[in-house]
């Protein structure tokens, strides 16, 4: 049997070890983060008012597909322009959610939430065109409801809270009969 001395690692290949023993038991600490963290990617996937964008650009679609070949180019530019507002909301809202300033996060959740208003008025537009029904509209109406609701408080929260506003200011309003009683003079 030979004997020999065993080679030495160096100190960098005992450190560079330990780091990746420290990094795999770090891994296996927050597996539990992973396994939640595929479902949602991003985080503008984790907002409610998200979700609920495409959940009315899921309802919105078909609509648009009926109306357009329901009633060709009579509508045409409504059922654009309401693909154009709903996919309008749900970037603007993933774009704002992304920004690190407060000041750009609600203007880009106010730019959502003008283009939600947008979808409610070109469905307003398709019930008065006499293409769609009220009740047919309404579930897509109730979404934007809340979804609008939703973006107002996102906008609150990240607007600055340094405003500038007018003060309220009490206007005082003479007595009628003051002024009768100057003119007869």
């Amino acid at each position: 049997m030979l004997r020999g001395k065993l080679p030495r690692t160096s100190t960098t290949t005992r450190t560079r070890e330990r780091t990746t023993t420290r990094t795999i038991s770090r891994r296996a600490r927050n597996c539990n983060l992973e396994w939640l963290m595929k479902k949602y990617k991003f985080d503008h996937e984790k907002l409610d008012v998200y979700q609920l964008e495409l959940q009315f650009v899921s309802w919105v679609t078909p609509l648009i597909e009926e109306v357009k070949a329901s009633a060709g180019p009579k509508v045409r530019e409504v059922c654009n322009h309401l693909d154009r507002a709903s996919l309008s909301a749900l970037f603007n809202t993933a774009e704002g959610n992304g920004k690190r300033q407060s000041k750009l996060r609600a203007r880009f959740f106010d730019d959502a939430r003008g283009s939600a208003a947008e979808c409610a008025s070109c469905l307003d537009a398709l019930v008065a065109k006499n293409v769609s029904t009220d009740e047919r509209i309404d579930g897509g109406k109730d979404l934007l409801q809340r979804i609008v609701s939703m973006l107002t408080k996102l906008i609150m929260r990240f607007s600055p809270s340094s405003e500038v506003c007018e003060e309220v200011v009490r206007y005082a309003f003479e007595d009628e009969d003051e002024h009768d009683d100057e003119d007869e003079n």
